[in-house]
């Protein structure tokens, strides 16, 4: 006799069916697990055996085959011992394997027969759900299990409690979805003196989900701005918060099931590896760009970062996705971010100062911003120069205007947003392309001869071009005007970076 029990494999977002089959076959003993399976599933032997030993239970005098089906894709994770556990005892008659076959199951054995939790049950639970099964995972992971919706969620605390409840003695409660967090508060606009410039530029890159740069000098207050981000950012809607869910789910960062509404802000360091900033490693785990994905990814000091890192960010940047192929897996990620990125106009910061700044100025300034290459430059909607606080600056009473205040403009211009492109596959404006760009983002007569003679004289990209009409669009929406004016090209013109001069 055979069991069969059905798992999952991920494959970065995606979870694939597999059955694990246990068969006893006459022999020697031995404990033999086949299928493409990594180190962790290998290991899986010794959990499983110490797991049915805490029960009283010995293991057959038997060779144990298990299975792990289709052979050829790729299986890692601890969360198989679960599956092989049941499928074993299934084997030895202990549980009924037809009470199984309804289970997508997933978990991570201790010795003493306690499920711990494991990365990727939220994908497992929609894998489930679209298979009309069920899922048997530990209980520390119910209720994130639970936020699948639509179906039934076994959350077993041990293997015994498992058992108990498939033969219908000691029933479990059934989970109830995790708490939805507000997320921690960050700083507040108001706290930033001066700069208006540069917080215009802000509320322009919240309110369409442009791409920001601001160049300054240190202590200017770059990195305030960039925190205070997420506060004048809209929540996350249920869909999106399910979409940050499911890659939290798969990197293990998804701590009692609890969801958030705030949308993701990640500052890593510039000692980032590509691996890191991109995803990869052994399991091919998901990078900081996707774990920004649907918020902010900040970059401060960024010709600090390596070129060749910086340079893997084009592609996301562009396509909201991100690639990473290995020699046994080719796994993409959503990375569907607004970067927002900071840095010094030259290595000592004090260009403009000529009581400050290095003998070697202005040429440092050429070197040092010369680490970020033009298309990643190419790629950034708004550059802002942000100007050295002063100490008159620092004696002004707070702004009139906070978070609060420019988040109302931004939600009302991404409800503009959300009713224009119904139906068109793009969420915000940083998003229009091709017909959907020329339909709601042309500007009038006068704004359509400003672009031309603009384009003309700052050497604009076909890729800069359209990133001036998606600016213009925002500061119109900002406006409340649905026409694109020649006012808003020109402001949006303002916030371009021109060509280097000779």
């Amino acid at each position: 006799m055979v069991a069969i029990v059905s798992t999952v494999a991920y494959l970065g977002l995606e979870a694939r069916s597999v059955e694990v089959q246990v068969q006893l076959i006459p022999g020697l003993p031995a404990f033999n697990v086949v299928g493409l399976a990594d180190k962790a599933v290998g290991e899986s032997r010794e959990r499983v055996r110490g797991a049915i030993a805490s029960m009283g239970l010995s293991l057959p005098p038997k060779r144990i085959a298990v299975n792990l089906s289709p052979a050829d894709l790729p299986k890692e994770g601890s969360h198989f011992d679960l599956p092989i556990a049941l499928g074993l005892l299934a084997a030895m008659g202990v549980v009924d394997a037809e009470a199984l076959a309804d289970y997508v199951i997933v978990g991570e054995l201790g010795l003493d027969g306690r499920l711990a939790p494991s990365p990727g049950v939220l994908l497992a639970a929609i894998h489930a759900g679209a298979e009309g099964k069920g899922l048997i995972c530990p209980a520390a992971q119910g209720p994130e299990a639970a936020w699948s919706g639509g179906i039934e969620v076994v959350a077993a605390p041990d293997l015994l409690g498992l058992l108990n409840h498939l033969k219908g003695q000691g029933l479990l409660a059934a989970p109830q979805p995790g708490a939805v967090s507000e997320g921690a508060a960050g700083p507040d606009l108001r706290q930033v003196k001066g700069q208006e410039v540069a917080k215009r530029a802000l509320e322009i890159a919240a309110a369409g989900s442009h791409n920001l740069l601001m160049v300054g000098p240190p202590g200017a207050g770059k990195s305030l701005m960039a925190a205070c981000l997420p506060g004048i950012l809209p929540p996350l809607d249920p869909a999106e918060a399910l979409e940050v869910s499911m890659v939290q789910s798969v990197a293990g960062a998804l701590p009692g099931g609890t969801l958030t509404r705030t949308r993701p802000f990640r500052s890593p360091h510039h000692s980032a590896s590509m691996a890191a900033l991109t995803g990869g490693g052994l399991k091919v785990k998901p990078g900081e760009v996707s774990l920004a994905h649907m918020g902010v990814l900040f970059l401060d000091e960024l010709p600090e970062f390596q070129r060749a890192v910086l340079d893997s960010l084009r592609q996301p940047l562009e396509t909201g996705t991100v690639s990473v192929a290995r020699a046994n897996a080719h796994v993409t990620y959503p990375a569907r971010v607004q970067l927002i990125a900071a840095m010094n106009p030259c290595r000592c910061g004090h260009l403009g100062d000529a009581s400050l700044a290095c003998a070697r100025a202005p040429r440092c300034a050429a070197d040092y911003q010369a680490k970020v290459s033009g298309p990643l430059l190419d790629r950034i909607d708004l550059h802002v120069e942000v100007e050295a606080v002063s100490a008159l600056d620092l004696t002004l009473p707070p702004a009139a205007e906070g978070s609060a205040e420019v988040a109302a403009r931004v939600a009302a211009a991404r409800a503009v947003q959300s009713a224009r492109l119904a139906g068109t596959g793009a969420r915000t404006n940083a998003e229009l392309e091709g017909e959907v760009l020329e339909r709601f983002a042309s500007p009038d007569e006068a704004g359509r001869a400003l672009l031309a003679q603009a384009a003309a004289a700052m050497k604009l990209s076909a890729r800069g071009y359209t990133r001036i009409l998606r600016v213009a669009r925002t500061i119109a929406d900002l406006a409340g005007s649905e026409q694109v004016m020649r006012i808003h090209v020109a402001e949006a013109l303002s916030y371009r970076r021109r060509p280097p001069t000779n």
